[in-house]
C-alpha cells in the first residue's frame, strides 16, 4: 500500500475555504483568547466565536455549569457583552489569525436578529452568521423560534436580509422532527446548518433534594450527546442540499470521522476542550492521519460514505 503524504483536509462550506473541517463551537472558546495558551487559532478551519446580543447580558445566577457522568449541563445564559463592543474590542484583533471568523447570534424578537445580522455584516473580519434559534421569542411568550419550522424560518429569511454573508442556521435537537426543521430552513434561504445545539436537561442535588442549576434546566453537551447528534446529521444530510457542521460529543478524531462519514462538510468541537485543551489540533492531526492510513487523498471523499456501505 502506498503511502500518502499530502492530505487535502480542505472543504468549501457554503462558500467558506477552510483549510481543514475543524470548527470551535460557539460559546466554547470565547473570542478566540481562551485557548490561546494551548494552541493558535489559526490553526482552525474556522473560529466560531461566542454568542452575541444586541444588548449586554450577564447570563444567569450560579450555579450554572455541572458535570455529568458523560458531559455537562450549563446554563449560561448567553453571557457577553454586547454586539456594539464585539465589535469595537473582540472582533478586530482576530484578522491576525488569518482563518474565518464566524459569529453565533442570539435574538428575543426577528427585529434583533435582523439588526445584529445588519452591524456584524459591517466588519470585515467576520466571514459568517451562526443564527441561534433557540432563544425565546418574547413575543410569542417565550417560545423558543426554533420549536417551529415556520417561526424557525421567518428568523432565517430576516438574517438572509440584512447581510450578504453565509447565513448558518444551528439546529435545536429538541424537536419532534429534526428534518422537517431543516427543510425549513433551507427553504428559507440558509446556507448551511449547524447541528445539533444541546439537549435539555437537569440534574438534582440529593443532598440539598433541589436542583443543582440555578436555572434549573440547562444544555446538555458532551460525549452523551454525539449517537443522538451523528443520529440527527445523517437523517438530514440525506433531504437537504446545503452543507452541515456536525457537532455534539467530539472528543477525538475518530468522533469527527463518524460525522463526515454521516454527510458532515464540517466539523465542530466544544465540549471536548474543557476535558482537553489541545483537543481541536489533535483532531486535526488524527483526520490527516487516517486519510493517510487510507488513502484517502481529500477529506472530502469520505463525506457520507455511510450512506452507501462505506463505498
Amino acid at each position: 500500500m502506498e503511502k500518502i503524504e499530502q492530505v487535502d483536509l480542505s472543504v468549501n462550506l457554503a462558500g467558506l475555504k477552510l483549510k481543514n473541517p475543524v470548527m470551535t463551537a460557539s460559546g466554547t472558546c470565547g473570542f478566540g483568547e481562551a485557548y490561546e495558551d494551548f494552541f493558535s487559532p489559526a490553526a482552525l478551519g474556522a473560529l466560531v466565536v461566542k454568542g452575541v446580543t444586541l444588548q449586554p447580558r450577564k447570563g444567569n445566577p450560579t450555579p450554572r455549569l455541572v458535570e455529568t457522568a458523560a458531559g455537562l449541563l450549563n446554563a449560561i445564559g448567553l453571557e457577553n457583552p454586547g454586539v456594539e463592543t464585539v465589535l469595537a474590542e473582540y472582533l478586530p484583533p482576530l484578522a491576525s489569525y488569518n482563518v474565518p471568523v464566524i459569529v453565533n447570534i442570539s435574538g428575543n424578537t426577528l427585529e434583533e436578529y435582523g439588526e445584529l445580522a445588519a452591524r456584524l455584516s459591517t466588519c470585515s473580519v467576520v466571514k459568517g452568521i451562526e443564527v441561534n434559534i433557540s432563544c425565546p421569542n418574547v413575543k410569542e411568550g417565550g417560545i423558543a423560534f426554533g420549536s417551529h419550522p415556520a417561526t424557525a424560518a421567518k428568523v432565517v429569511r430576516v438574517v438572509k436580509a440584512n447581510t450578504d454573508l453565509p447565513v448558518i442556521v444551528k439546529l435545536s435537537p429538541n424537536v419532534t422532527d429534526i428534518v422537517e426543521m431543516a427543510l425549513a430552513v433551507e427553504e428559507a434561504g440558509a446556507d448551511a446548518l449547524s447541528l445539533i445545539n444541546t439537549l435539555l436537561g437537569m440534574a438534582i442535588d440529593i443532598k440539598k433534594r433541589q436542583p443543582i442549576l440555578a436555572n434549573v434546566t440547562g444544555g446538555l453537551s458532551g460525549p452523551a450527546v454525539k449517537p443522538v447528534a451523528v443520529r440527527m446529521v445523517w437523517q438530514v444530510a440525506q433531504r437537504v442540499k446545503i452543507p452541515l457542521i456536525g457537532l455534539g460529543g467530539i472528543v477525538t478524531a475518530a468522533d469527527a470521522l463518524e460525522f463526515i462519514m454521516a454527510g458532515a462538510t464540517a466539523i465542530a468541537v466544544g465540549t471536548g476542550q474543557f476535558v482537553n485543551p489541545r483537543c481541536c489540533v489533535e483532531v486535526i492531526a488524527g483526520l490527516a492521519e487516517y486519510c493517510r492510513a487510507n488513502e484517502v487523498k481529500k477529506i472530502s471523499e469520505l463525506r457520507g460514505v455511510a450512506w452507501n456501505g462505506g463505498k
